[in-house]
């Protein structure tokens, strides 16, 4: 060994043998202070790396305003709408419209029916409410209003739609046809001509009874000038009047004045009429043997359905 090492040496041996060193358990606790104070710093730091983290997400993205409840959580109802600001020039704002709400002016109806409103039921029956005839049908004779019977009798037919009557007005009605001469002359034709409010929902019910009645007597024996005579029945289709209509014709062997048959037949027109509540109805018949002339009876149903119109508005 050189001389150099061995001054080295000694010099570390007197450096050692100055100091004091700890005892083992002394040393130990130290250790463990050092270790759980690098645990607690690498804790901290990372808390503060979560923080800044969870600071930054918010900036850049803020979180929704509602959180979605968990599954199975029933949702709650949502709050009702905030009331409406005034309007910014100072005017009341306008509230909102329900879908339910019906505009101004209108009706609210049921889902599938229109927003027209339904007609009343009306209770009495003024002369407006009868049509007037035209200009080249007149004959100069005023229609008369008295009690008439409405409808030819049917082998006996009973309607229980009487009992839901109203009101009825009949008269009689003269008139002549459009070709002829005018005042003076012998008319070719006459109507009872009436007109019947039914309470409401009924008035369809006349209808069906009459339909039924026409069907049941396709024939019978009616008064005939010298003798009864055969008389038939039957239903026709119609061209719809109002909001329905029954059209029917009665057919029997034409008689002369003795009552001898002529070789032709006397035929009869009768028309009923529905509009809502009411029922108008036509039966032609004749003048001195003449018979009914389906144009003329449908031109005159035009007329009284559009005089019924009118009136109920």
């Amino acid at each position: 060994m050189s001389r150099e090492l061995s001054e080295l040496y000694r010099s570390l041996a007197a450096d050692a043998d100055a100091r004091d060193l700890g005892v083992p358990d002394v040393l130990r606790r130290q250790a463990d202070r050092r270790a759980r104070l690098r645990v607690a710093g690498s804790t901290l730091a990372v808390a503060l790396v979560v923080v800044g983290v969870a600071v930054g997400t918010q900036v850049v993205a803020p979180r929704s305003a509602t959180v979605p409840s968990p599954a199975g959580t029933p949702t709650p109802p949502a709050p009702p709408p905030a009331s409406p600001s005034p309007s910014v020039t100072g005017g009341s704002a306008s509230p909102p419209v329900s879908p339910t709400m019906p505009f101004p002016g209108t009706t609210a109806t049921s889902p599938g029916v229109t927003g027209a409103a339904q007609p009343r039921t009306p209770t009495g029956i003024p002369d407006r409410a009868f049509f007037r005839l035209a200009a080249a049908n007149q004959i100069g004779i005023v229609p008369e209003f008295r009690d008439l019977e409405v409808l030819p009798d049917l082998c006996g037919a009973r309607y229980s739609s009487e009992g839901a009557i109203v009101q009825r007005r009949t008269r009689n009605l003269v008139y002549k046809l459009p070709q002829n001469p005018g005042a003076g002359h012998v008319p070719d034709g006459a109507y009872t001509h009436s007109i019947t409010i039914y309470r409401a929902g009924r008035a369809d019910d006349l209808l069906d009874e009459l339909r039924r009645a026409v069907r049941d007597c396709p024939q019978q024996e009616r008064p005939g000038d010298s003798a009864p005579v055969l008389s038939r029945q039957r239903l026709l289709t119609d061209t719809r009047y109002g909001d329905e209509s029954v059209l029917f014709e009665m057919r029997r062997p034409d008689q002369d004045v003795n009552g001898d048959p002529t070789g032709v037949e006397d035929v009869r027109l009768i028309r009923a009429i529905r509009v809502g509540d009411v029922v108008t109805i036509l039966w032609e018949q004749g003048w001195e043997n003449t018979s009914s002339q389906r144009a003329q009876v449908d031109a005159d149903s035009a007329r009284a359905v559009a005089a019924v119109k009118v009136w109920l508005g």
